[in-house]
């Protein structure tokens, strides 16, 4: 087990839809490629999950549910939480926890849960991302925005998104769980079908955050997204590898963790000698 504790970023989203569990992963996806550590990716929508559907999962084997007797009786653990996240054939650092399937049971899921999730996630990985959905009536979403050492807000040129779910999340109910608004950052999505609107200067305003960045969508993502496509985008398309990745960098920065390197030579004894024989020229 680690000695210190994972940084935790929350992604958390004014409205429904708009690209919050979208942006998310890609986050967690740039960071496990880049540096080759273990990422944990902590889908914690409790009546909405719709990552494994991204990633073509129609049945997930383990998700949040899952996990319901060991979060209740505290006793889940890093091995238990590694074994039940889904990892990538081609990215094994990182680890994918789906959300909750059993809808029904969505309102039962306790601060005291949430809290120990985060616990046994913080000593499990490296860095943990929070795909906390943009509905705030739950527990898992306020512990995760509590417990956060980043937090992200998405949200969209539309004013009825950063105006009116903005004000009302991050201006009248964030600071009332004790997380006032100058303490997210805005991530702003642009959708393919709409132009114009306010500036980012504008909505960080109005929300009283400051700016991460923002994300331009295509029709092609959405494309890729129903039919389960997603993942391979991510990895092989040009726009795809495009994705979150300043933002992953900012946060990789943040957090000290370097760029994968690549496998080091391996200077055989013999050739040590000879350096040393010629007075440490190595041609």
């Amino acid at each position: 087990m680690k000695s210190s504790t994972a940084p935790l970023i929350a992604f958390v989203g004014t409205t429904p839809n708009i690209g919050t569990t979208t942006a998310a992963y890609a986050a967690a996806y740039r960071i496990a490629e880049a540096t080759g550590r273990s990422v944990g990716y902590l889908c914690l929508h409790l009546k909405s999950a719709k990552l494994h559907r991204f990633l073509g999962i129609d049945q997930p084997q383990s998700s949040l549910d899952k996990l319901r007797p060991e979060l209740r009786s505290e006793s889940l653990t890093a091995d238990k939480l590694m074994r039940a996240s889904y990892r990538p054939a081609h990215l094994p650092g990182l680890h994918v926890l789906f959300g909750n399937m059993a809808r029904d049971q969505a309102e039962f899921f306790t601060p005291e849960e949430a809290n120990h999730l985060l616990d046994i996630a913080e000593q499990a990985f490296s860095i943990v991302i929070l795909d906390a959905g943009a509905y705030w009536d739950n527990a898992a979403t306020v512990c995760s925005l509590r417990r956060a050492s980043t937090r992200v807000v998405v949200t969209t040129p539309a004013l009825s998104h950063f105006g009116e779910d903005g004000q009302r999340w991050i201006g009248q109910v964030s600071p009332l769980f004790g997380v006032a608004s100058d303490q997210y950052e805005a991530l702003i999505i642009h959708s393919p079908w709409r132009t114009g609107g306010f500036t980012m200067k504008d909505i960080c305003k109005e929300m009283g955050t400051s700016l991460l960045g923002e994300q331009r969508l295509s029709p092609a993502l959405f494309s890729q997204l129903d039919n389960g496509r997603y993942e391979e985008w991510l990895k092989s398309d040009e726009e795809g590898k495009q994705m979150m990745r300043q933002p992953a960098q900012l946060f990789m920065k943040r957090y000290g963790l370097g760029l994968q390197q690549g496998p080091r030579s391996v200077i055989q004894p013999w050739y040590r000698k000879l350096i040393a024989h010629r007075g440490g020229v190595g041609s």
